[in-house]
């Protein structure tokens, strides 16, 4: 891993942008991305995509997409006493809310705020009831309703966890926040400047689309924009391996995943044939993959006519909460990965993906 990888993995994860709300990481996308392509678009949604022409004439057209959103939460109401009621952006195990720091964005700035949490003092006598997000308040240190709101607070202000990114001792793992999924938009970046020097088989549209934690939303709109020909979504997904399982799907250190089905997505013979071979061909460690949840490309295939998709992805520990922990080297397999799925791509490969 180089110092260039160590810097934008801290600069990407550290970025804020809730569902609705990725500003800051479009902004931070749009710079980093204009120096190695042909042209910059986004959608109406504000997802955002770096076009690399290609030299041949009628070219596929090949889409690779992360999303710039993270998990969060917005600000429903004010109570008297100046505290936040609030609602969840993406899915949340209420059980690790609880004392945590976190940003309120404003419109007149930015400012701390920490969840609430009841001590164990006055938990005496008392009978243990669940957890609900419902029930936890964000309290940003004011005194009344009329204090927060004289600093900008208002209901549909986005929360945003608090965390610096930082490297683990044995120099091959990371903790922060947002891996899912910074990490696709880490990867977009990496790969456009790789690049910038290659004539390409396909034109590639590589960006990131919006709200994929509330529903994958944004990448519909991006499809009909762009029309491509076949879509891959780079995205995070949950480790399972704290109990040393071989078998478990996710697993730390293994490679990247080649999601096989999900939900809402079947990944298909023709697809998983041809990954399969170019990881097999350029000695590139993958694991399969069953999820629970879905990613950008269960929108996608379904989308026009019907797309050829895949999902290239990464496992981490303890993603949606404040620190998810993640490997350089689950990463470099899948930046490898997607290199040379986008090398490789063209007319031949396209065809062959349709044939059935």
């Amino acid at each position: 891993m180089t110092n260039e990888t160590r810097d934008l993995i801290k600069q990407t994860t550290e970025l804020k942008g809730v569902s609705g709300f990725e500003h800051e990481v479009r902004d931070f996308m749009r710079e980093h991305m204009t120096p190695y392509v042909d042209d910059i678009q986004l959608d109406g949604l504000g997802g955002i995509f770096g076009i690399k022409q290609s030299e041949k004439q009628d070219a596929p057209k090949l889409m690779v997409a992360a999303h710039m959103d993270e998990v969060g939460f917005m600000v429903s109401s004010i109570t008297s006493k100046g505290l936040f009621k609030v609602l969840p952006l993406g899915g949340w195990n209420p059980y690790v809310v609880s004392a945590q720091r976190f940003v309120i964005q404003t419109a007149k700035g930015h400012y701390p705020v920490v969840s609430s949490s009841i001590p164990p003092h006055l938990l005496k006598g008392k009978e243990s009831s669940g957890v609900s997000i419902d029930s936890i308040l964000f309290d940003g240190g004011f005194e009344s309703k009329e204090e927060a709101e004289s600093f900008g607070v208002r209901p549909g202000d986005p929360i945003v966890p608090d965390v610096e990114t930082i490297e683990m001792a044995n120099g091959k793992t990371f903790l922060g926040k947002a891996w899912d999924n910074r990490y696709g938009v880490t990867l977009v970046l990496e790969l456009l400047k790789k690049l910038q020097n290659e004539t390409l088989p396909n034109t590639l549209i590589a960006g990131a689309n919006v709200q994929e934690e509330v529903g994958l939303r944004g990448t519909k709109g991006a499809v009909v924009k762009f029309r491509p020909d076949a879509f891959v979504a780079v995205d995070c997904s949950p480790a399972n391996d704290l109990n040393g399982d071989k078998e478990a799907f996710g697993r730390l250190g293994d490679g990247f995943l080649l999601r096989i089905q999900d939900p809402g997505m079947i990944l298909s013979k023709e697809m998983k044939e041809f990954i399969l071979d170019t990881a097999e061909s350029n000695n590139i460690p993958y694991q399969y993959f069953v999820s629970k949840g879905g990613t950008d490309a269960v929108a996608a295939h379904q989308m026009n006519e019907g797309i050829p998709s895949a999902v290239i992805g990464v496992p981490a520990r303890y993603i949606h909460t404040h620190q998810s922990l993640f490997r350089m080297d689950d990463y470099e397999a899948a930046k490898e990965m997607v290199y040379q799925f986008v090398k490789a791509f063209d007319q031949s490969v396209l065809d062959t993906l349709k044939q059935f």
